[in-house]
Formats: C-alpha cells, sequence, structure tokens
C-alpha cells in the first residue's frame, strides 16, 4: 500500500521502510489512473446518451403519432368544407373543386414564399474565410518566419 507523505506516495520495502517511488512508477500510475477516468468518462456519457436517446425516441414517436392525426383531421376538415360549400346551391363537385383550388392557390403562395427565402441565401461566408486562414497557417508552418525588428 503506498502512503502519502508531505504530498508524494511512498511505496513500502521489504524491510518495512518506505522509499520514494521512481519517475517511472510514477509516470505509469499516472497513465494507467488516466486511462481509468477516460473509460470512467466514457461510460458514463454512453449511459447519458442513452438515456436521452430514449427520451428523443418517445418524443420522435409523439410528433409521429400526432402528425398521422392531424393528417387525418385535416382530411377531414376539407370534406366538411366540401359539404359545408354543398349546402348551397352548388353541385358537389364545384364544392370539391373550390377546395382543391383553395388547397392549390395556397400551396403556390407558400412556395412562392420559400423560393423567394431560398434565393436570399448566400454561402457560408465565415466558413469558407476560416478555411482559407486554417489552409494558409498550414502552408505557412515550417516556413521561416522574418524577424520582427
Amino acid at each position: 500500500m503506498a502512503e502519502i507523505r508531505n504530498g508524494s506516495a511512498a511505496a513500502p520495502t521489504g524491510d518495512g521502510s518506505l522509499r520514494e517511488p521512481s519517475l517511472g512508477e510514477l509516470v505509469a500510475a499516472a497513465s494507467q489512473n488516466a486511462s481509468i477516468l477516460v473509460r470512467s468518462e466514457i461510460e458514463l456519457a454512453k449511459a447519458e446518451l442513452a438515456a436521452e436517446a430514449k427520451k428523443a425516441a418517445l418524443g420522435g414517436g409523439m410528433f409521429g403519432g400526432a402528425g398521422l392525426f392531424g393528417f387525418f383531421g385535416f382530411i377531414f376538415l376539407s370534406f366538411g368544407a366540401v359539404y359545408g360549400l354543398d349546402q348551397t346551391s352548388l353541385p358537389l363537385w364545384a364544392c370539391y373543386l373550390i377546395v382543391a383550388g383553395a388547397y392549390l392557390l395556397l400551396a403556390g403562395i407558400l412556395a412562392g414564399i420559400g423560393l423567394k427565402s431560398l434565393k436570399k441565401m448566400g454561402p457560408p461566408e465565415r466558413t469558407q474565410r476560416t478555411i482559407k486562414d486554417t489552409v494558409a497557417t498550414l502552408k505557412s508552418r515550417g516556413k521561416k518566419q522574418p524577424a520582427d525588428a
């Protein structure tokens, strides 16, 4: 068993006295302890990520279910709009055309807004700049730098 004296570890010898561990022993112990620490941190991260992944999967499943029921609700609301229009003097086929035309008009408006938004997008300027800086730094590495006067 190692004993701590004045902030350093002392190892027992065969005759019962204590000796200071060598630098190699200290490095080996530090390396082993660092390895154990890294493995423990990795195991902790895995456990935390597994728990978070389960939560994310449950949330994703709930959103999927909500989307499915929302889609069915939209279909039934569409039928309701058609049959509501049917209560007027219009024939049923005209009611379906009116509802479908309203949806196509809405789809066209949304597509136009989306296209306008996409046209405003530019290249990732900050990323391009940092990549150029990194390449320039790597190219200049190893070259002798002029001494500043």
